[in-house]
């Protein structure tokens, strides 16, 4: 008999590179985000366009109507204002934040307040939009977690 060859063995693809991080202002917050969840032993969260949406809605009315609350004035809700931007979850949370200039200023200022960091380091968000509206009283900031 003649000896046989076994053809080699194939090379197993090398792992799948990263996703790009969003660009802008929601990406920046989103790698921020990351870092700190990484750091508690949550998984990371991915950017979603009906968060980002939403929270961008939110930022923009704050700023137009002068008001700063988790209710919007005509009484709607986050979970109101997710659902409007065609999200469909399990579970969310927003932080909301003014005058911070930029995404890291806004990111120590929740760190530093227990229920904003609460929201941060939840392992059961997933996903996260980020809205950010100029203002004359600075920025007026949105960031809304969800699951489905």
């Amino acid at each position: 008999p003649s000896p046989t060859t076994a053809a080699p063995a194939p090379k197993p693809d090398p792992p799948a590179p990263a996703p790009p991080a969003p660009a802008g202002t929601a990406g920046q917050v989103t790698e921020l985000v990351n870092t700190e969840r990484a750091k508690a032993g949550c998984g990371p969260v991915t950017v979603n366009d009906r968060l980002n949406t939403a929270a961008q809605r939110h930022s923009a009315d704050m700023e137009a109507k002068d008001y700063f609350s988790h209710t919007s004035q005509d009484g709607r809700d986050p979970g109101d204002r997710i659902t409007a931007a065609g999200y469909q979850w399990s579970t969310y949370g927003e932080n909301i934040a003014k005058g911070q200039r930029t995404p890291a200023d806004v990111m120590r200022s929740w760190m530093d307040s227990p229920g904003h960091r609460a929201n941060i380091l939840n392992c059961s968000f997933k996903e996260i939009g980020v809205g950010k509206q100029d203002s004359g009283g600075g920025p007026v900031w949105t960031q809304v977690f969800g699951a489905r």
